[in-house]
């Protein structure tokens, strides 16, 4: 097998029907309607102009499903990059984003031409349970803010634990309105994913708060707000100052970004594998997420990896083959050209209650409580590093401490 095989080609090769193409459209629609509230949600809690989740899904979404090597993988922006994303904008400001965001994907792509996908693929579960969990747990902090409509002078710190106390201190100036309505969204969507699973839960919930915040005249933030109104159509290619030092200065903040692009997208392919029956190209998944970080920011777009809510999302609408991912990049882009205007109209609140429910749906509490001890403590020690330090040390504390324990137990006497 060649080191770049993307999928489509291999399901065109098969034969491509009409059929096969209705399939692939209705898929390719049903996550639109996922990935247009998240992407809004994602770009905004990681400090990027809202329409840059948006074009990350556009651009990236497209290419990643081109030229990926998962036949339903679906590309755009994820939680899990929210903090690291929102660290390196707030400190390299948003042109510093882009630039990183171009260096990490060159490395995702020498990654996978030098077959790195395949070790990568192996991180040990209980350190990507740990990982998640400790994200899930960042995300859920970053939204404290909007879900209770809280007002403040400054910015939050950073750190986990300062971030909780100094949010608790602004506690006083909780809005009832927008904690009704973060509520309120948090309900409805479990509340649809319970009794009607195939509805667009997210959508619908985002769409039924800005119609009250309207009808109501309610007292809370919206995206227009904050940010203004959100361009109509699509941006040209703009390509972000580039200089020695800057890619020096940068060098850590893409090398962060590649690895969480690399495993973050290879388990995706990894569950999509699980629901489909079928296995994914790990070097040439790899491949396609470098050129997308490549080319997507270049029109304003934040970073791009396999998304495993997407990816799902694809599979149980029966989609056919990559083409649906392709197909769900010209939907959100459609939807941006003729309806960018309503955008501005959504309550930062409801968005806040988007992302709450994908984080606590990060918390996987049943993996603790139904592991061995020495997993337990794996985890643990992945969870508490990744929240109190960062993404990258997390990870490599969990790595080291299950090599320790893999070792231990090869040195053990054996009866």
């Amino acid at each position: 097998m060649p080191i770049f095989a993307p999928k489509l080609i291999s399901t065109l090769k098969e034969g491509y029907s009409a059929k096969n193409f209705r399939s692939d459209a209705i898929a390719g629609l049903t996550v639109a309607i996922v990935a247009l509230p998240l992407s809004l949600a994602i770009a905004i809690a990681s400090h990027a102009p809202p329409q840059a989740g948006l074009f990350a899904a556009i651009f990236g979404g497209f290419l990643v499903s081109a030229l990926g090597g998962s036949r339903f993988q679906v590309g755009g922006p994820a939680a899990a990059f929210i903090v690291l994303i929102a660290s390196i904008i707030d400190t390299k400001g948003l042109d510093g984003l882009f630039l990183a965001t171009i260096m990490a994907g060159v490395m995702l792509a020498l990654a996978g031409t030098l077959k790195l996908g395949t070790w990568i693929k192996r991180v040990p579960h209980e350190v990507i349970v740990g990982f998640t969990s400790g994200i899930g747990l960042i995300i859920l902090a970053s939204q404290i803010k909007d879900f209770l409509g809280l007002r403040f002078e400054g910015t939050e710190p950073s750190h986990f634990a300062e971030k909780l106390s100094f949010l608790y201190s602004a506690l006083p100036s909780l809005n009832l309105a927008a904690v009704v309505l973060s509520a309120t969204t948090v309900l409805v969507i479990w509340l649809i994913r319970r009794w009607l699973p195939r509805w667009p839960g997210l959508l619908m919930a985002v769409l039924l708060a800005t119609a009250a915040t309207h009808l109501f005249n309610l007292p809370v933030e919206t995206i227009g707000n904050r940010f203004g109104e959100i361009p109509r159509g699509l941006p040209l290619p703009h390509l972000p100052p580039i200089t020695i030092s800057r890619l020096v200065e940068l060098f850590p903040s893409a090398l962060s970004l590649a690895a969480l692009g690399a495993i973050e997208s290879l388990l995706s392919a990894m569950v999509a594998d699980k629901m489909s029956k079928r296995s994914h190209r790990p070097n040439t998944e790899l491949v396609a997420q470098g050129i997308a970080n490549i080319v997507a920011p270049l029109f304003g777009a934040i970073t791009v990896t396999g998304t495993i809510a997407r990816t799902a999302t694809n599979i149980r609408a029966q989609a056919h083959g990559p083409v649906s991912g392709m197909l769900h990049a010209a939907y959100l882009a459609f939807f941006l050209l003729v309806g960018a205007s309503l955008l501005k109209h959504i309550p930062l609140a409801a968005l806040a209650g988007v992302l709450t429910v994908v984080a606590l749906g990060m918390l996987e509490w049943r993996e603790f409580v139904n592991a061995k001890p020495k997993k337990i403590l794996v985890m643990l020690a992945t969870l508490i590093i990744t929240v109190q330090v960062d993404l990258i040390a997390g990870l490599a504390a969990g790595v080291i401490l299950q090599l320790l324990f893999q070792m231990k137990n090869a040195e053990a006497p054996r009866h």
